[in-house]
């Protein structure tokens, strides 16, 4: 089974971003998410270069859980905040393939 990473972008205005992660972590949103079956990395990053854009970084250890999440309904929890704070989003999908080079020689420890 291979694991599927979707690097989500939210941008806004005046701060909107920030505070669309402030009410899904405070609403307990994010932990019911982590809680999911299948859910791997949920986790939010701020951007030293764009203070109006959030990063989620959003891994599940398969398609079938990633499914299983956008068919529950927190996903209309969060697409009501998405539009409440009028974000747009970016989304890129990460699959890992067979016989990826390793940068573990890059990584210092």
């Amino acid at each position: 089974m291979k694991s599927v990473t979707v690097n989500l972008y939210y941008t806004g205005r005046n701060g909107s971003a920030r505070a669309f992660v402030n009410e899904m972590t405070e609403s307990g949103i994010v932990d019911a998410i982590r809680g999911e079956k299948g859910n791997l990395r949920y986790a939010y990053f701020f951007s030293a270069d764009d203070p109006e854009t959030v990063l989620l970084i959003d891994s599940w250890d398969g398609q079938a859980a990633l499914d299983r999440h956008h068919a529950s309904p927190l996903m209309a929890r969060i697409a009501a905040l998405r539009e409440k704070y009028d974000l747009r989003t970016r989304a890129e999908r990460f699959v890992p393939s067979e016989g990826e080079p390793s940068d573990e020689r890059y990584l210092r420890k």
